[in-house]
């Protein structure tokens, strides 16, 4: 959904944009397209490798740095107010076609899962080290799952017997106890449900949503791109009500204290782009302009 992204920022040639989610730069590039010689571009990425992906050009500057301090970031490079911000949350391609990161579930590697290689917390920690109970609430909350009790079960009584120490690991211990027809479904949900912890994604996308009512201007956009639905009602929820429980604060007349107004509905990709690109299916797109 890149086309429909960058034409969510709404951009102004001369403003000033921020790609959180930098990655592989095909957002990043796009946007620049957009901009004349006074605008700026900056982007945000923590893994180390997405800098190999950076280009040249006096308006863009990339930021190795977590988007939860885009505030702290950008103020050391003289920013506090921007036209539009971009994020597009989950894992990069790279990320999933690399065994040695350890995020996928078809390719053997480590149990690191760290979008930060300096991390103090991999996924081998949480496998081996967590008690029972906390195994089991990351894979209930984080994975959806509802037999993450029997998920949590095998995965202690397996760590009793040996260290889990690779990614085949842990996927071969699970092939007894879930049916072949949703085998994959539910690893990929375990898999996530322990990313989500190792790296605090939806710590980092609550601090970062919560930044960016000071740092949009009046009418800057705010475009979200979101992969599962833990991530998607976080930004539903905030660009709705201003916050992620409950309703927004009313005045004495009951009209409601919102920092956003919704911009069009949900988008999801085209079948178009899904058949070209089948990680795409799962993407759900917000737009959202400061009030």
């Amino acid at each position: 959904m890149l086309c429909e992204a960058v034409q969510g920022l709404k951009i102004t040639p001369d403003g000033i944009y921020v790609d959180v989610t930098f990655g592989g730069g095909g957002h990043s590039k796009e946007i620049i397209n957009h901009l004349s010689a006074d605008g700026r571009l900056f982007a945000f990425d923590q893994d180390q490798e997405a800098f190999e992906n950076q280009f040249e050009d006096h308006r863009f500057h990339l930021i190795k740095g977590n988007f939860s301090d885009i505030k702290r970031h950008l103020k050391f490079h003289g920013i506090t107010a921007v036209d539009g911000i971009l994020a597009d949350f989950g894992v990069s391609s790279s990320q999933f076609d690399s065994g040695k990161r350890g995020f996928s579930t078809r390719f053997d590697g480590p149990l690191d899962m760290r979008m930060n290689h300096s991390g103090q917390l991999d996924a081998s920690q949480v496998i081996n080290k967590y008690p029972f109970e906390d195994l089991r609430s990351i894979l209930s909350q984080y994975g959806e799952l509802r037999n993450a009790h029997k998920l949590a079960t095998a995965i202690v009584m397996k760590r009793e017997e040996t260290p889990i120490e690779s990614t085949q690991a842990l996927v071969a211990l699970f092939t007894p106890i879930i049916p072949n027809h949703i085998f994959n479904k539910i690893i990929a949900q375990v898999f996530q449900a322990i990313r989500i912890e190792v790296n605090d994604e939806l710590g980092a996308i609550k601090s970062f949503l919560k930044q960016t009512i000071d740092l949009l201007k009046k009418n800057g956009r705010l475009v979200c791109i979101s992969y599962h639905s833990l991530e998607d009602r976080l930004v539903k929820c905030f660009i709705r009500e201003g916050k992620f429980e409950g309703n927004a604060e009313s005045d004495i007349y009951g009209n409601k204290n919102l920092p956003f107004k919704k911009v069009g509905g949900l988008i999801i990709p085209s079948e178009k782009e899904v058949k070209l690109n089948n990680r795409s299916r799962s993407g759900k797109l917000r737009i959202a302009e400061r009030i």
